[in-house]
């Protein structure tokens, strides 16, 4: 039997068949028999560590976290060179950062430190050109001057100019929000909520369309929970917003707070004089139209106009005056 079993393995496999066959069985048994032996019971000690480990690295996690979120702490020693040293400029610098919604505790050192990176890379950039240029023709000194320069001021401009367009557009949105943020704060308070609750669901029901309005509602939800004074939290707004409907929305509610008046009254009122200001806008819009379409108008239409109508006379002319 034995014999057999040698031939058979050697017709099929050769003369390593024996061989083959017994690694092959090895390796299966190996193969079965490793998971059982690395599945072991955990060692309730080494479980242990792992949740202490685990812990302590939540304890530690938010520290980091916060040390992530100063983007410009690494110019911490530049802030003598890149901040006002006087209080007033600072605060009005970091009021138009807020107002542009930049909220960062370093938003005006990272303005003043992106004005002169741009403007000296910038100056860099125009003396490569001016360089450049001035190795295939001859430039003049006021030429020089003006390649080097002009793109040094344009970019520490840039960043200025780019703010005062943040300023603009999120003042425009906060006003064409504002109207529709009322109604809903309406509809809220005389449905039986609070106003602290109706500023909570108006922040979360108008992000998808004004998302810079939800965000002045959601920072006074904050800090009304926080504990500030109710006054004092939206006088604060309304300085963030720089608005005037903002402003005037502010005194209402204060004004309707320190006398006792029914909010609910104070905000209907206010919300149909907003309603009649924005359709007021849209007409203002509106007849604007004529009169910036008017040079366009001038320089489209008379034109044309002109050659068809004195084309001919002026073509009659020219014949008249060659024939003589």
């Amino acid at each position: 039997m034995q014999d057999l079993f040698k031939n058979l393995l050697g017709e099929q496999l050769g003369p390593f068949g024996p061989l083959i066959l017994i690694g092959t069985l090895g390796a299966i048994l190996i193969l079965v028999t490793l998971p059982v032996l690395l599945k072991k019971r955990r060692n309730p000690m080494d479980r242990l560590k792992e949740e202490q480990k685990a812990q302590q690295d939540n304890a530690v996690k938010p520290a980091r976290l916060r040390t992530k979120e100063q983007k410009g702490a690494k110019l911490e020693k530049y802030s003598a060179f890149l901040e006002p040293q006087d209080e007033e400029e600072y605060s009005a610098a970091q009021l138009k950062m807020i107002q542009a919604g930049y909220r960062s505790k370093n938003a005006v050192r990272l303005f003043h430190f992106s004005q002169f990176a741009l403007g000296l890379l910038a100056l860099a950039g125009g003396l490569v050109f001016a360089l450049l240029k001035s190795q295939n023709e001859d430039m003049t000194p006021k030429s020089l001057v003006l390649t080097v320069l002009l793109p040094a001021c344009i970019g520490y401009m840039l960043p200025k100019y780019w703010v005062t367009r943040r300023v603009e557009t999120r003042k425009e949105e906060i006003t064409n929000g504002f109207p529709d943020a009322l109604d809903l704060m309406l509809v809220c308070v005389e449905a039986g909520q609070s106003l602290d609750q109706a500023i909570i669901r108006v922040a979360k029901e108008i992000r998808a369309g004004f998302p810079s309005l939800a965000d002045e509602f959601e920072i006074v939800s904050y800090e009304i929970k926080a504990g500030k004074d109710k006054t004092v939290v939206l006088k604060d707004m309304a300085e963030r917003c720089g608005v005037t409907d903002v402003g005037s929305f502010v005194t209402v509610l204060i004004q309707s707070q320190q006398f006792g008046t029914s909010i609910a009254d104070a905000l209907r009122v206010y919300a149909t004089e907003m309603r009649d200001k924005r359709v007021m806008r849209a007409e203002e819009t509106a007849n604007k139209l004529p009169t910036k379409m008017t040079l366009a108008t001038m320089m489209l239409t008379v034109p044309p106009l002109l050659i068809i109508l004195i084309g001919p006379s002026v073509y009659d002319i020219y014949i008249l005056l060659g024939n003589f």
